[in-house]
């Protein structure tokens, strides 16, 4: 009989983690559509994609925001990792 209860626990265990998963995806699906709703419009779109091909074709535009830097940023360049260290996670 003690088995029985444990394999009951498991499978009730197991289906609340898939309902909060289930509930996960139904808000990721809710979001989706309003980001998709919001890419659908037309207008603002289209205008968005064209200013950024006009920007990228124009050569004085990186030119122009690298020098409106503040001076306390283009005096203070971050520092550099050394060579010999390696990057390690937290």
């Amino acid at each position: 009989m003690k088995d029985i209860q444990q394999v009951l626990r498991r499978k009730r265990a197991q289906h609340a983690q898939l309902a909060k998963e289930i509930q996960l995806l139904e808000e990721v699906e809710e979001k989706l559509l309003q980001v998709s709703a919001l890419l659908a419009e037309d207008d603002d779109n289209g205008n968005l994609l064209a200013d950024a091909e006009e920007e990228a074709q124009r050569p004085g535009v990186l030119a122009a925001t690298a020098s409106s830097a503040s001076p306390v940023q283009a005096a203070n360049p971050p520092a550099a990792a050394p060579r010999n260290t390696v990057p390690r996670w937290p």
